[in-house]
């Protein structure tokens, strides 16, 4: 079975998600990344989908999860690189992106992450940013 490479930059973990997504295959990012949040006491993810052509309803909700699970354990999520088509795709099926953050590359979600990591340490709370930021 295949796996997404989960890499830690400081405090920072980064997905950049390079083959199709299939059901599994999400749920199996959903686990690996939820355990190394904890493991690395990560305050950030940033998931790169740039190179993903589509998005089914069943992975953008696991995107979405992904990100509640992320927040529930202290760490802030950014998605980047989404492309016009996926994102026109999410909005006509209606898919929730509450707790999702968006960026348009890897160099701004850092930047937001960064940010959001900060106002953090400070007590202010990430609905106070704004919920996509490009």
């Amino acid at each position: 079975m295949d796996k997404i490479p989960i890499l830690k930059i400081g405090d920072i973990l980064l997905v950049t998600i390079q083959v199709d997504m299939h059901d599994r295959l999400a749920v199996s990012l959903q686990d690996d990344l939820t355990a190394r949040i904890v493991k690395d006491h990560a305050k950030g993810v940033l998931i790169d989908i740039s190179s993903l052509d589509i998005v089914d309803s069943f992975i953008g909700r696991m995107l979405g999860y992904i990100a509640a699970m992320s927040q529930a354990l202290g760490a802030q999520t950014v998605v980047v690189g989404m492309r016009p088509a996926v994102a026109i795709t999410i909005v006509e099926l209606g898919l929730p992106m509450e707790n999702i953050q968006t960026a348009l590359n890897v160099e701004k979600g850092v930047e937001n992450l960064k940010r959001a990591m900060e106002n953090s340490e400070k007590g202010i709370h990430h609905e106070s940013l704004g919920t996509r930021n490009p």
